[in-house]
């Protein structure tokens, strides 16, 4: 939550009328850096820096479909994004990697030595 405008122009105004930045930390409670952002900027930023980012639901779907087996780094690569991208998205998408238990080589030539 960030604070009033009131209250961040009441703080700047008695740095301006003599209170030094110790004593203003000391008497507002507050951190000495978030005081000299306020110096720099007194309004809140209202948009975000960057833009949000989301891995549409339909297109990681169909890569999970067309490769299950690959790793979440492999589909990182192939969709342009991070793979802790691809961790949150498939974790809401409620998609968990599991092994496949199915027989090795070796397991297979040792059922048909044994079936024979």
């Amino acid at each position: 939550m960030t604070y009033s405008l009131d209250f961040r122009k009441q703080v700047l105004k008695s740095l301006n009328d003599g209170m030094t930045y110790a004593q203003a930390v000391e008497f507002y409670e507050l951190s000495p850096t978030t005081i000299q952002n306020w110096k720099r900027r007194v309004h809140s930023k209202k948009k975000r820096q960057t833009k949000p980012h989301k891995i549409m639901d339909d297109i990681l779907l169909n890569d999970v479909k067309e490769h299950p087996d690959d790793y979440q780094y492999e589909r990182a690569r192939r969709l342009n994004c991070s793979t802790t991208g691809i961790h949150h998205a498939l974790k809401r998408m409620r998609i968990s990697q599991k092994k496949v238990l199915r027989t090795s080589k070796s397991l297979s030539s040792k059922k048909s030595s044994i079936s024979e």
